[in-house]
């Protein structure tokens, strides 16, 4: 545990060094954020932070930065007064159309890019608590059908899919009447009915039966996220990403939908997470750091956040992504 006083100082540290990305000297604290502390004993107790691996010297004669476990203090304060925050403005620039959650997150991606001048994500990932409305299999050639589910809400999902040359459509119709005999309950839940029963309420199609339940959560992509991730152009003109080898390296990573799918997956259900680049499995990330916040839309989580450097600017970062999650989460009702 750390004192109040030197709660303090870590705090100013790290606001003052996101703010000037300089180091941090005593009399700056001093001067600008603890004016009731001389500059001797803040220094005294710049060493000691260090000494707990709060801070760290980047010269011999610097001033100090924070480390990740400053960071991570400095987050963790920030997000506790988030959680109370209910003053934050919303985004003027809403368009009323009504549109669907990709084109959504697509544009979601974008707006957190421009605004905040760090890389804008934009994710969407099914959930096991997705409502089933209706399945429709429709035989459009041998061996060939067209698969059809409505989710709660209206949302809708298609593809075509391979069933065995002998199917009928009438083999399809009666697995689709049995199927939505369970139309309003969760998907998740349908799923274990339909495969628990199948040895006896609808023997005749036991693997026709098997094959629509594989298909539906194919179509579904549970677990699946789309991930979609906005213009970088932005972060170039940032004093942390000058070092082009890092930022092609940083680019590359996040070009590939397997990491991102990884990154998403790890968000919580929280309204904010936050995950420095130390802290993931990723080398790539050591030096930056992911805000990310989830909300539940049409029987999906939908995850926006930003990706930047480790000394990001947490409290516009939070009440970009906040203002941004609304406008997604406002677009889409209905």
């Amino acid at each position: 545990m750390i004192t109040e006083r030197q709660l303090e100082v870590v705090l100013s540290v790290v606001y003052e060094y996101i703010k000037s990305g300089d180091t941090v000297g005593s009399s700056t604290v001093a001067k600008k954020f603890l004016h009731h502390r001389s500059p001797a004993t803040i220094r005294n107790e710049m060493s000691n932070l260090e000494n707990l691996g709060f801070l760290k010297h980047t010269h011999t004669s610097s001033g100090r930065v924070p480390t990740s476990l400053g960071y991570r203090l400095y987050i963790d304060t920030v997000l506790e007064r988030a959680k109370d925050n209910n003053s934050i403005e919303l985004l003027q620039d809403i368009t009323r159309r009504k549109e669907d959650i990709e084109r959504s997150m697509h544009q979601a991606s974008e707006m957190l890019s421009k605004m905040s001048n760090y890389i804008g994500i934009a994710a969407f990932t099914p959930l096991n608590t997705i409502k089933f409305h209706k399945v429709d299999f429709v035989l459009v050639a041998e061996g060939t059908v067209l698969l059809v589910v409505v989710l709660e809400g209206g949302v809708l999902h298609k593809k075509m899919v391979a069933f065995s040359p002998e199917v009928t459509q009438d083999d399809l119709d009666e697995i689709c009447r049995y199927i939505n005999k369970f139309s309003g309950k969760m998907w998740s839940e349908v799923k274990q009915i339909v495969r628990a029963s199948i040895w006896n309420d609808v023997a005749q199609y036991r693997e026709k039966c098997v094959k629509a339940v594989e298909e539906i959560d194919s179509l579904l992509g549970i677990g699946k996220p789309r991930v979609f991730t906005g213009s970088f152009s932005h972060i170039m003109g940032l004093k942390d990403f000058q070092d082009l080898t890092k930022v092609r390296a940083l680019c590359s990573f996040l070009e590939e939908e397997e990491n991102m799918a990884h990154l998403v997956s790890t968000c919580g259900a929280n309204r904010f997470n936050v995950t420095l680049g130390a802290e993931s499995n990723f080398e790539t990330l050591g030096s930056t750091a992911m805000v990310t916040a989830s909300a539940d839309v049409k029987g999906q989580r939908a995850v926006v956040g930003l990706i930047g450097p480790e000394r990001m600017d947490f409290e516009q970062a939070l009440d970009t992504i906040h203002c941004v999650l609304d406008m997604i989460t406002n677009k889409t009702k209905g």
